[in-house]
């Protein structure tokens, strides 16, 4: 069993070690250190769709400042490209990892403790479209299949992945699927192709409904592209047999722009937050014009072991249930970490 348990570990590790490679290749990207900490009061912390709670942290050394446990870097990345001046093409890489305590379902796919490739790049104004975000997924879905040739007993599985990836608007896809739910919608459209890219996730679509929510001030989700629909982010996805489900790998997109950000702040009634330092920053025109996102890293490993829950390669909490189960399937021989 422990050689079993030390096999599997050098396995992710490889997983993740490839990958890096890859990505930063495709993307022209270097790696850097990300901090586990955001001050509060500066608009860095990402909000997620604005209901989850932060971890605070208080620190006795600096008793005049509250500090809480990132939920990602999407801005973060996006100040520093500014303030060590990067050009049009360059970006950075991230390890980062993160608490979400407000997680409300600890299921296959999902886990208090979140792990990211966070990454971000310097483009140009004309950069700001669809074709270009296009672009972008797929060198990220090449750095996958890459991944997957690399390693031959990720190759010995079996894995099926198709050459290339279906992008569709979440606006197409709620007129095909109209009597099913967003999630519904992702399963359905992701069996069908194996791997999906969704595009524009945050604004209302033409139910009243957004396909997911977004925060308002990392993607552009409200901007109408050249296609004439309306988004510059989305979601990636692949299918997943062994949780008979579709599989969210990575939330990314083009960055707003001081316009996108003053819309999108009002259209969310969060037009307070545009006092705040990191948005007088990109209104004031101090940041760059970026692309970036977020990459699960225990979900592609997961998804490249073809596991059936998240426990089975990431170390974390999970209910009592959850727990209980997989000490079973240890027990049936089926190693893996806990």
């Amino acid at each position: 069993m422990k050689h079993s348990f030390i096999k599997r570990q050098q396995l992710i590790r490889q997983i993740k070690t490839q990958f890096t490679q890859e990505l930063a290749s495709a993307l022209n990207l270097i790696e850097v250190q990300a901090p586990l900490l955001s001050e509060c009061g500066t608009g860095v912390q990402d909000d997620l769709s604005g209901k989850e709670q932060s971890v605070k942290v208080s620190i006795k050394a600096i008793p005049n400042k509250t500090y809480e446990v990132v939920h990602s870097l999407a801005k973060w990345k996006r100040q520093l490209l500014g303030e060590y001046g990067f050009s049009e093409g360059e970006g950075i890489l991230t390890h980062m990892t993160a608490l979400r305590p407000d997680e409300e379902s600890l299921g296959h796919k999902h886990s208090v403790y979140v792990d990211q490739w966070d990454w971000e790049k310097v483009i140009a104004e004309h950069d700001r479209s669809v074709a270009y975000l296009k672009r972008t997924v797929r060198r990220i879905y090449a750095a996958l299949l890459r991944t997957v040739e690399c390693i031959p007993e990720i190759r010995a599985r079996g894995l099926e992945l198709p050459d290339d990836i279906y992008f569709i608007h979440s606006e197409t896809l709620a007129q095909q699927y109209p009597e099913l739910s967003s999630k519904q919608r992702e399963r359905e459209i992701t069996k069908a192709y194996g791997a999906v890219f969704i595009i524009g996730i945050g604004a209302r679509l033409s139910d009243g409904q957004a396909h997911d929510a977004r925060a308002p001030d990392y993607d552009d989700w409200s901007t109408v592209s050249e296609t004439g629909e309306t988004g510059l982010n989305g979601d990636l996805l692949v299918w997943h047999e062994a949780i008979d489900d579709a599989l969210e790998l990575s939330s990314m997109g083009v960055r707003v722009d001081k316009v996108a950000l003053k819309r999108q702040l009002e259209l969310s009634q969060q037009q307070s937050k545009a006092c705040l330092p990191w948005h007088k920053s990109l209104i004031g025109g101090k940041m760059p014009l970026t692309i970036g996102g977020g990459i699960g890293q225990s979900r592609v490993v997961m998804f490249l072991m073809q596991d059936s829950h998240i426990a089975k390669v990431q170390a974390s909490v999970w209910p009592e249930e959850v727990t209980q189960s997989l000490q079973s399937d240890l027990e049936n021989k089926e190693a893996m970490p806990i």
